[in-house]
Parts: C-alpha cells; structure tokens; sequence
C-alpha cells in the first residue's frame, strides 16, 4: 500500500517532447508502476491516507508540485517544492544525455559506456537531491527518485 498506482504529468504548457524525451517519459512511468516505494509519513497528529496513490506532477509558477490522492481520488497531500536546487543538474542532465544519444549514432562501445556511466552519476545525483527535498514530505527508495527525477526533467523540457 506505500507505492504509486498511477502517475500523471501535466506538460500541457510545454511543447511536443523529441522521441527520445518522450521515450524517456515512457520507460521512467512504466518502470515507476511496475515497482516503487512512495510513503506519506506521518507529520503531527495528522492522520495520513493509506495508498496506493495517485500523484500529478506539475510546475507551477516555478515550483514542482506534487499532487498526492488516494485511489478513491480523496486528498492525501500536496506538496511544493522550488526548482532552485535541480536546476543545475537537470541542465547537467540534458546536456549528458543529448550527448550520450549522439554518441549512440558514431562511437564504439566503450566511448559510449563511458558517457552512459557519467549519465548515470548525474542521474543519481538528481535523485538524491529530490530525497532530500521531499524529507518529512514523502519517503521513497532510490529507485523511485531516480525514475522520478527523469520525470522532472521531461517537465523542464522545452520551459
């Protein structure tokens, strides 16, 4: 019951994704229901809704929001968090992986295994960051930041 059942992006504002953000879109959601960790931990005497949950992902006026129901769509959370502290490793992210596709198209293997494992690191360092920032909000395993991180990077393309 601590895990996210269903996910929803709102890119409404955003222009149509290139094939390989879009492609990046589907993997992180189809890897995120198939196996994550989210909890709401409890926070005063507050009584915190039982999951699976259903979250929407947003930025709003600079703020990436997260829009936690339960399945029956009652409120569980909602919570914002500043863009501030990704926006370095989100450009840092972007910059990686449109190399990391080129690379794809020409270098030998290990060219390209040495730009992935770089991917990686930037991945894991997003991931850690968005821990972090959703301490005392929302617990979640690695796994989930991660998947979750590139979700926050398809937000930011094209804003």
């Amino acid at each position: 019951m601590t895990r996210i059942a269903h996910i929803e992006l709102d890119d409404s504002n955003l222009p149509p994704p290139t094939p390989e953000i879009d492609q990046e879109r589907k993997v992180a959601i189809f890897d995120l229901l198939e196996d994550n960790s989210f909890t709401l931990p409890k926070r005063d005497d507050r009584i915190v809704a039982d999951g699976p949950y259903h979250v929407g992902l947003s930025i709003k006026e600079k703020r990436l929001v997260f829009d936690v129901t339960t399945e029956a769509h009652g409120k569980a959370a909602e919570f914002h968090l500043s863009l501030g502290p990704f926006k370095q490793v989100v450009k840092d992210y972007f910059q990686i992986c449109e190399s990391y596709f080129e690379a794809v198209k020409t270098m030998p293997p290990s060219q390209i295994e040495t730009i992935d494992m770089a991917r990686r690191g930037i991945h894991n360092e997003g991931a850690r960051i968005l821990q972090e920032r959703l301490d005392g909000k929302a617990d979640v395993d690695i796994d989930t930041a991660r998947r979750l991180f590139t979700l926050i990077c398809v937000l930011h393309f094209g804003s």
